[in-house]
């Protein structure tokens, strides 16, 4: 019970923290802003703007990625269900030594089936490879989409802003 409570409070922080930074889809997919950046600079003082501004949707985005690259890996969305429900099964229903026949097994007992089966499980479903594509697609749109979109009136007048 302690622990849903955590959970809600990280999602309500993290709901009033980045969340609440969201800029509106009409902003974020402006096609009228949409250009093609005159040369490096351009495109980095682009990417450095649009990322501090539209922050929160990139972190969206990422995390939408995140959800598909999981739920497309059946084996990997198996493998991490396995070790999480059993993290949670042991943690609930084993809290103490348990006699089964002459032996008596204990909470490390488990952990130790646990990760005997499920960390070569996870190792098989290949973790890192679905990593390594979700840097990439991430990088990909969040440069790309940060590069080609002009920064907004309110960012000529920020620098006017901070000299005041």
């Amino acid at each position: 019970m302690e622990a849903l409570l955590r959970v809600t409070d990280t999602i309500k922080s993290l709901r009033e923290t980045r969340l609440g930074g969201l800029r509106p889809p009409s902003e974020f997919f402006d096609w009228q802003r949409i250009s093609r950046p005159a040369d490096f600079n351009q495109a980095t003082s682009r990417i450095s703007y649009n990322t501090r501004y539209f922050s929160g949707n990139y972190g969206l985005v990422v995390a939408l990625l995140a959800v598909y690259a999981v739920i497309t890996n059946p084996l990997l969305l198996i493998s991490l269900g396995f070790l999480v429900f059993g993290f949670a099964a042991i943690n609930k229903f084993a809290p103490e030594a348990t006699q089964f026949g002459d032996h008596t097994i204990t909470q490390k007992h488990l952990y130790t089936g646990l990760f005997v089966i499920g960390i070569p499980m996870f190792w098989w479903a290949g973790p890192f490879g679905t990593f390594f594509w979700l840097i990439g697609a991430s990088s990909i749109l969040v440069l790309g989409h940060a590069s080609i979109l002009e920064p907004g009136v309110e960012s000529d007048y920020a620098t006017i802003q901070e000299n005041v």
